[in-house]
């Protein structure tokens, strides 16, 4: 964001779930188990979907609208990834329910940093140890969950190679970070 604001790009930053009030309720629900009671995995999905659908209302649409680029950590695609593919919910019905709440909104480009789980299973980890803060109720899944979305964001991107970019995630933040950045200048220099 820093580089793009220092371009004169005017940009919003988001995350999901999350990026409103509404949607940072619905995080804490999805991720820390807070009712203390299981959620169902057709909760889970119209959760996530229902964060997606007020940001984009309250959020996204307004700032594109405004002329001002997007950046989201996380999208639609990764209830397709998670629910379809993870939860073997089918892509069609988790790419209906996105379609359904993002209301056209779909980005112009996806980075997907594409690690092994077992790699990413590590960092998260060493994350946690020094941070002292556990996993999350997804990252608590089982390696064959996280096999299949894995699976899944990479079908995803093979099935729309103009719009996906895969990237190496094997590599350190700042190497990552860099090879984005050289993408994203490229769309600033033309815009």
């Amino acid at each position: 964001m820093t580089r793009l604001q220092g371009q004169a790009v005017a940009v919003l930053v988001c995350r999901e779930p999350g990026g409103t009030q509404t949607g940072e309720a619905i995080r804490d629900i999805l991720q820390h188990d807070v009712t203390g009671e299981a959620i169902a995995p057709e909760a889970e999905a119209l959760l996530f979907a229902a964060s997606r659908a007020q940001l984009v209302h309250t959020r996204i649409l307004p700032a594109l609208e405004e002329g001002r680029w997007v950046l989201c950590d996380r999208f639609a695609d990764s209830t397709t990834a998670y629910q379809g593919y993870g939860r073997s919910f089918g892509v069609e019905r988790m790419q209906a329910l996105n379609e359904f709440a993002i209301n056209g909104a779909v980005p112009d480009q996806t980075f997907l940093i594409d690690i092994d789980p077992a790699e990413a299973r590590g960092r998260l980890a060493s994350r946690n140890q020094s941070t002292g803060i556990g996993p999350d109720r997804i990252e608590r899944e089982k390696g064959a969950f996280h096999a299949r979305v894995r699976a899944g964001y990479l079908e995803l991107a093979n099935a729309e190679p103009d719009r996906f970019v895969v990237i190496d995630g094997s590599g350190s933040a700042g190497s990552i970070e860099e090879r984005i950045w050289r993408i994203i200048e490229q769309d600033v220099d033309n815009r």
